[in-house]
């Protein structure tokens, strides 16, 4: 069998001509092909092999036994059951009661139980650079932390001076009493 790789050719099933035909290779995931593109209608859609081919193992034992029955039993391994732990029983061994507060200034790490004002309590699964995502009991997010820096002092308030309002044309009165700070003091 020829390796296949990304721009290579190969038969497959088109999902919108409904035939067997020539597709161009998008993507693979390891040696698996994942997305085609067909080359008569140029549909993109995922590999789908020509009918009648299969990309499993073939079974070497001559019994009567299905292939996938025969290899469970010559290996001695049966199937791995799938094992759902729930949000609770994930924090189970955590300390819910001291959690901080999420802040973005603040770094965190895997395992690590966050109070996050809107999402709700909710722990760290993976940390890169200046991200880390957090399972909370619906969904899992992607947030920034690390970013604290210095603090910024908040700038102070200082309410409009009101002005003299009347013509533009006119000089003001108050704008008379006092000299200006630039012009120049004459004497005389």
């Amino acid at each position: 069998m020829a390796t296949q790789k990304v721009g290579g050719e190969v038969d497959a099933y088109c999902t919108r001509c409904k035939l067997t035909l020539a597709h161009t290779i998008l993507a693979m995931v390891g040696t698996k092909i994942a997305r085609v593109r067909c080359n008569t209608c140029n549909g993109d859609h995922a590999y789908r092999g020509a009918p009648g081919t299969t990309d499993r193992p073939t079974s070497s034992s001559s019994s009567g036994s299905t292939p996938r029955a025969s290899r469970a039993s010559s290996s001695g391994i049966s199937k791995a059951e799938k094992i759902i732990i729930s949000f609770e029983e994930q924090l189970a061994g955590k300390d819910v009661a001291n959690a901080p507060r999420y802040s973005p200034k603040d770094t965190y790490a895997v395992d690590q139980v966050l109070q996050h004002p809107t999402f709700g309590v909710g722990f760290v699964t993976a940390v890169r650079g200046d991200k880390f995502d957090i399972t909370f009991r619906t969904d899992t997010k992607t947030l920034v932390h690390g970013r604290g820096g210095a603090p910024t002092e908040k700038p102070t308030f200082s309410p409009p001076v009101r002005q003299a309002s009347g013509p533009a044309d006119k000089p003001q009165a108050a704008a008379l009493d006092t000299p200006a700070e630039d012009a120049p003091v004459s004497e005389g």
